[in-house]
């Protein structure tokens, strides 16, 4: 089951809407065109267009399986007392002094280029029920890193 935002499932829903009505006929098209080019027993575009829908295919059903387990957070009722999903944490990295926000989100939300971190991440893991001026020992591949929070909000 993933806890997400309405934001985050609206997102999902016309992904899941563009794959259905764009990609898969896209991926038809491309079988039907390379089945034309003749013997399927040595057409390696037939073979890849056809791996190529079945990987679409996985993606549109996991899509859908994860809109159907879906839970949809209310984030306006969120308490901002400790970390959580859907809050966003303000936090100094102790060692370099660097300043860092991100917000925890579902794995299905997160991105990191907006500052979306999903929940499964070793740094979001460490975080998790820490309050404002907690010093975090987190276990991430480079090693242990000191993260203090600062703040935490709404996403």
């Amino acid at each position: 089951m993933g806890y997400m935002s309405q934001e985050g499932y609206d997102k999902m829903i016309a992904e899941l809407q563009r794959l259905e009505a764009v990609e898969r006929p896209k991926a038809s098209a491309a079988i039907a065109e390379a089945r034309d080019k003749g013997d399927l027993s040595e057409n390696s575009e037939y073979e890849a267009a056809k791996e190529a829908q079945a990987h679409l295919e996985d993606k549109i059903n996991q899509m859908k399986k994860a809109i159907q387990e879906a839970k949809i957070v209310d984030t306006s009722r969120l308490s901002t007392d400790q970390v959580q999903i859907l809050t966003k944490v303000e936090m100094t990295n102790m060692a370099n002094k660097a300043h860092m926000t991100y917000t925890i989100v579902s794995e299905n939300e997160s991105n990191l280029r907006e500052g979306k971190i999903s929940i499964q991440t070793p740094i979001a893991q460490g975080l998790l029920n820490h309050k404002v001026g907690d010093i975090v020992e987190v276990k991430i591949p480079r090693g242990i890193i000191k993260l203090r929070v600062d703040k935490i909000s709404r996403a």
